[in-house]
């Protein structure tokens, strides 16, 4: 199983379309939120989500793609695949 994060940017997009996105990658496995190794969940920058699947990276970035497509918005994909993650400043999810 691999990890990644994956920002999606929509270009010319409201709040609306960003729900809208938030919705079909949350059905699609993608949280808004990421555990911490101090055990604790963090919510990650906004249009970022992480993922830990099987899929390859080009799946995941296929998968990703087609849910940016459901709001008719041009975008921006990025896909990283790591193994060890870190951050400053990311609030605590309740």
């Amino acid at each position: 199983m691999a990890s990644y994060i994956v920002r999606v940017e929509l270009h010319k997009a409201d709040y609306d379309d960003y729900d809208l996105l938030h919705d079909v990658m949350a059905k699609r496995g993608f949280s808004r939120t990421i555990l911490g190794s101090d055990g604790n969940m963090y919510h990650l920058p906004t249009a970022e989500y992480y993922i830990s699947s099987y899929a390859n990276l080009t799946q995941v970035r296929e998968s990703a793609k087609a849910a940016a497509a459901t709001t008719g918005k041009a975008n921006w994909i990025l896909v990283t695949e790591y193994s060890n993650c870190g951050w400053s400043g990311l609030p605590k999810a309740s």
